[in-house]
């Protein structure tokens, strides 16, 4: 190759080589078009979720009568799970009617089975998420709606703690200062935020919170790094298929809850039917969709992404539970709210994550001129031997091959 050019060693003619610029330049163009996807994709899934989960706390408040739930929040939990159990199997219908000539079929029966096999690590986020829904309900009795929003934005600590044990991802210094940031944020939201002078299990109610608090918060965090980690290590498998799974595991965990509770209180409490509004209706069809989103969050997103915007539901969440039911808004809960947004800001700043970027851009170029050199490699051979067939066709050379 002499400047930028392929050169023939037989007749010595030029070919003109793509150059690292010009590779460059059309793979930053591919690269635009598919990061400017996952933006779209990553845009919707955050307003999505952002809707779904400000409503939540706000639908189990209205569900409450008395202070107290006249529903088994363990019915609603089932009623949720076969609601998206139902879902999956309607999109997996859909799915499988549209699938390409030579696919792997979805709806037989081998290709069930082998799945269901690799698949069976969603088991465990499933009994986590079963544990966690019923929680929610708990921390209603404590907090309200506002607070128990701020307080579940104590798992996106937690949560990145797990990833990096579990699935070995690194953050860096300006990531974990942004974390630590809302931590702050979240303690200057709970100043003088307990109820008093009541008990919880013959404890304080503030020993009582903070119990629930700790379950509510470390639960939830192992369900969703499980679950990113089930989901993503057969990323081949579709999504509904295993959105099946996971909430066909649910559904059991949450009927063999309810089959205990009736067990122990008598068949009355079996009746999953009981003391249902329009309010819990609705709460089912929300935690259905809400669930629904967050397998979309955790496959093809990430499990920061999708617990930072949970922060941002935090200020509906409190908006509307002050319109609705007066609850007041403190000044600590503004503060708090405009720490945890900063932090939000820091964490997936381009300054954040600068030195990895760094990294894989020097990473792309260094195999640039590899590829070039197996291209420019495999381009010589191809001149090489088209032009010595070229050769042996012409008429002064065929003078010499022919036999005298």
């Amino acid at each position: 190759m002499k400047n930028g050019a392929l050169e023939c060693s037989v007749c010595h003619s030029k070919l003109v080589s793509p150059n690292s610029r010009t590779y460059s330049k059309a793979y930053d163009r591919h690269k635009n078009r598919v990061s400017s996807k996952q933006r779209a994709l990553k845009v919707l899934l955050v307003v999505g979720d952002c809707v779904l989960v400000g409503l939540q706390p706000i639908l189990v408040y209205m569900s409450k009568v008395d202070g107290k739930f006249k529903f088994s929040p363990l019915g609603v939990n089932f009623l949720t799970e076969a609601a998206k159990v139902l879902f999956a199997i309607v999109m997996l219908l859909f799915q499988a009617r549209h699938q390409k000539v030579g696919e792997k079929p979805l709806l037989s029966i081998s290709t069930f089975v082998q799945a269901a096999r690799n698949n069976v690590l969603l088991a465990v986020p499933a009994l986590l998420y079963a544990i966690n829904n019923y929680l929610k309900f708990i921390m209603q009795l404590y907090f309200n709606p506002a607070t128990v929003k701020m307080l579940s934005n104590l798992k996106v600590l937690v949560i990145a703690v797990l990833l990096k044990i579990v699935m070995r991802r690194r953050f860096s210094v300006i990531q974990w200062e942004a974390l630590a940031l809302l931590l702050i944020g979240i303690s200057v939201n709970q100043l003088r935020s307990l109820p008093e002078g009541t008990t919880a299990m013959g404890l304080p109610v503030a020993v009582g919170a903070y119990i629930y608090t700790l379950i509510f918060v470390t639960v939830p965090s192992m369900a969703s790094v499980f679950n990113e980690y089930a989901l993503k290590s057969q990323y081949d498998t579709s999504i509904y298929l295993q959105n099946l799974f996971l909430y066909g595991y649910g559904a059991i965990f949450n009927f063999l809850a309810i089959l205990g509770t009736a067990m122990v209180k008598g068949p009355g409490s079996f009746n999953i039917l009981e003391g249902h509004s329009k309010a819990t209706m609705l709460l089912i069809f929300n935690n259905a969709a809400q669930g629904i989103l967050s397998s979309f969050f955790f496959k093809y997103a990430d499990t920061i992404l999708k617990k930072y915007s949970s922060t941002v539901a935090t200020i509906f969440t409190g908006i509307a539970s002050a319109a609705l039911f007066g609850h007041t808004l403190t000044i600590n809960f503004m503060l708090g709210i405009s720490i945890v947004f900063i932090s939000m800001h820091q964490f997936f700043s381009p300054l954040a994550k600068v030195k990895d970027e760094q990294q894989n851009e020097m990473t792309e170029l260094r195999d640039v001129p590899e590829r070039l050199k197996s291209k420019d490699s495999f381009l010589d051979l191809a001149a090489a031997a088209n032009e010595e067939t070229t050769h042996r066709v012409g008429h002064d050379e065929r003078q010499h091959l022919l036999p005298s």
